[in-house]
This record gives structure tokens, sequence and C-alpha cells, in this order.
């Protein structure tokens, strides 16, 4: 095993430039955003089938459209942001999604709604790869745990505070006036950061220092942490997907709750979520300032939830109370967060500054791919099932099963320590941290 990073290689790595927490707060935002425009058509999904006359498997197809451009954007961005800053691709990024949602506001049918959420989809693929891109211009690796973990937290906070709100202007005015004022936020957020985010200074640096330093691409993703980081972050992708797009139907056809109650309920499995994120976050931050490996500190730390959280998943059909089988859906899929703060300081670690933002985008439109499979198995779950609730049941049984294979993958192939190491030994360098 790799020795941890040396205490005189840490007293000459950067400091945090002053502005960093001002451009993590507005990213945050940005995936509060993101994530708030992904959670509509799961929350105001009876309304949708209703109005429109969808069955699930329709209604599968809609929230698998949503990933359908979302991997490939993803990848032509990555490679984009290597050479653009990215403080204008997150512009143009939000700008895509604010027009996308404004369609919705009138009168439309199922194919409209399908080309929009393919649109929004492809504007929203490269969002958190790029994100995270762009927060590492500030931080050095070993601060990047935390603002990791808060850049995270837009994705739960993006739930708990738009379900609420979406969920009341779905009840007293409709679902698509809940399209429509998720595109005024987007346009907020847009002048926003226009008049304040800015290019972080670190890259500059980091990039001085690697200039000679390439590793090639296919080294990288063959490399068998990466490997490790999209068999992981896949498991918890599919019951995130799930979340997205099942969750809030599954309380009201499931299980015989209210729109309004779904509304709340629906918001659980984030709110724990967010409560693992930060724990994560300031636990592997904590052991690597101790002198822990990151194999352990991130490696390890990530991957064991999601075996706990997928055994739990599997016990929902062997209980019969509706309360019970909320509790268990909440705590195992919030167990999932911890992978989604760890995988991107570990793929970090070892790749290049200058191929970076590529690197992860490749990730992040690999792992994703569970968003366009997950949504249409459990619509098929449901369609071919004896009843509403066994589909139900069936799906997130499979949704258990694909967790925990997927935490077992990272346990075994997370080493990024020893990762970096042996890639630059290959291209007969001392390895640097990029």
């Amino acid at each position: 095993m790799a020795a941890p990073m040396s205490l005189e290689a840490r007293a000459s790595s950067p400091s945090t430039p002053k502005g960093a927490w001002k451009i993590t707060f507005l990213l945050f935002l940005f995936m509060l955003v993101n994530f708030a425009d992904k959670i509509v058509v799961g929350l105001a999904g009876v309304p949708i089938m209703t109005e429109l006359n969808l069955d699930a498997e329709q209604f599968g197809l809609l929230g698998s459209s949503f990933f359908f451009l979302f991997s490939i954007s993803a990848i032509i961005i990555g490679f984009v942001v290597n050479k653009v800053p990215t403080r204008w691709v997150l512009l143009v990024l939000a700008l895509i999604w604010a027009v996308a949602q404004f369609p919705m506001v009138g009168t439309v049918g199922f194919t409209t709604l399908l080309v929009c959420r393919i649109i929004l989809g492809a504007g929203e693929g490269p969002a958190a790869s790029v994100a995270v891109h762009a927060i590492y211009k500030w931080f050095p690796d070993e601060k990047r745990a935390m603002p990791t973990a808060i850049l995270s937290q837009g994705s739960a906070f993006g739930v708990i505070l738009a379900v609420p709100a979406l969920n009341f202007v779905i009840v007293n005015y409709g679902w698509h006036y809940a399209f429509g004022a998720l595109g005024i936020v987007g346009l907020i957020w847009s002048a926003a950061w226009l008049w304040l985010g800015q290019e972080g200074p670190l890259a500059e640096i980091e990039t001085a220092a690697l200039r000679e330093q390439r590793v090639p691409y296919l080294r990288l993703l063959t490399s068998r942490t990466f490997v490790g980081c999209v068999a992981a972050t896949f498991g918890a992708y599919w019951a995130l997907s799930l979340g997205l797009t099942w969750m809030t139907p599954f309380v009201i056809k499931g299980l015989g709750f209210s729109q309004q109650q779904a509304g709340f309920i629906s918001i659980l499995p984030w709110i724990f979520g967010a409560c693992v994120v930060l724990t994560t976050g300031f636990l592997s931050q904590l052991l690597m300032a101790r002198g822990v490996s990151t194999r352990m500190a991130r490696g390890v730390l990530g991957a064991t939830p999601l075996i706990l959280g997928g055994i739990l998943l599997a016990c929902m059909p062997h209980v019969e109370s509706a309360t019970a089988r909320i509790a268990l859906l909440v705590v195992g899929g919030g167990l999932c967060g911890s992978i989604y703060v760890v995988c991107p300081p570990m793929i970090g670690e070892f790749t290049p500054v200058t191929q970076r933002g590529a690197v992860m985008a490749i990730y992040g439109a690999l792992y994703t791919l569970a968003g366009i499979i997950a949504p249409v198995v459990m619509g098929r779950m449901i369609q071919t099932s004896e009843s509403v609730l066994e589909g139900y049941l069936s799906g997130y049984t499979i949704n258990a099963v694909i967790m925990v294979l997927s935490g077992l993958l990272g346990l075994a192939l997370l080493w990024p320590n020893t990762e970096r190491a042996r890639l630059h030994a290959q291209q007969g360098v001392a390895p640097e941290f990029a």
C-alpha cells in the first residue's frame, strides 16, 4: 500500500484561495436547481399520468428519456472544459435548463413533454462533473472532501426544498406551472452566476506542475479505481433515479397515501441522505488529516454503506407495514449518498489536471446510464405484476441486488493511492497530486 501524503507534501500544497467558499455556495445552488429539475416529473407523476392517459411503461419511458442524451453530452462537454473556462460552460448549461422548462406551462402532449425532458437531460448531463471540476480549481486535494460533500448536498436540498414548494404548486395550480416556476429559478441562478461566478486559480498552478505528465486515456479509464468508481456509483444512481421518477407514485399508488402526504414522505430519503453525505465528507477529511490512506478514508468508507443499503431494501417485501417499508426505503436509499462524496476526489487523485474534466465527465456518463435502465425496469415490473404493490416491491428488490453487487465491486477495486503510484510509474515519472 502506498504511503499517505507526507507532512512536507501537505505543507507545500496550495492554500485555499479567497472566494473559494462563495463559489462553493453558488455551485451548491447550481446542483440544487439541477435536482429540482430532475424531481418534478416524479413528483407530478400521478397528475401527468392521469392527464396524458399514460400507463406505467410509458411513464417509465418518460423517466428514462431524461437520460437519452445525458451521457453523450456529458462526455462531449467533459472534453470542452479541458479547454474552455468552466465559468462559461456552467452558465450555458443553466440557461438550457431554464429554457427547456417553459414549453410545459401550456397544454402539451406526451411527445412534447418527452422531447423537452430529452433536451433538459442533455443540458444537465455534464452538470455534476463540470461543477466538481470547477470546485477542484479552488481546493487542493487534501481539502476536497467537504466541498464535494457540500456540492452533493445541492442534490439533497434540491429535493428537500423543491418538493414542498413544487407540490404546493401542483396541488393548487396544476403540474404545468411547476415546470414554469423551475424555469424562472434557473434564470435567476444564471444571472447570479454571471455576476459572481469566477474561475478557480489553482488550475493554473496544477497545470504548470503537471504540464509534462499526461496519462493515456485508456490507462486512466481501465484503471481499477476508475472502474470501481463507475461500478459503485452505478448502483447508487439506480436507486437515485428510481427516487426521482417512482418514489412519489409508489407512495400514492403502492401505499395509498394522498398527493399532499406523498410530497412530505418523498423528501425523507433526501433528508437522511444529506446527513449521510455530510458525515461521510467530514469523516473522510478527518481520517486523511490523521494520515489514513485514501483506500480506507475514501474507498472503504464510500462503498460499505452501499452494501448495507442494499440489504435494507431487500427486506421491503418481507414487512407488511407501510411505515416499515417507507423506513427501509428511506434509510436504504439514503445510504447511497456516501459514494458520491468519495469517488470524485479518488479520481482526482490519479488524474492529471489537464485531463480531469474529460475523465470526470466520462465517469458521470457511464454511471448515469443507470438512469436510462432503472425507471424502465420498474415500469415493466409494475406493468407485468399481478398487483401494483407487488410490481413496486419486485423493482426495489432488483435495486437491492444491484446495490449490494456494486458495493462489493467498490470494496474490491477502490485503491486510489496505489493507483496513482502505478499509473505514474508506467509513465516513468514521480507521482504528483492533481
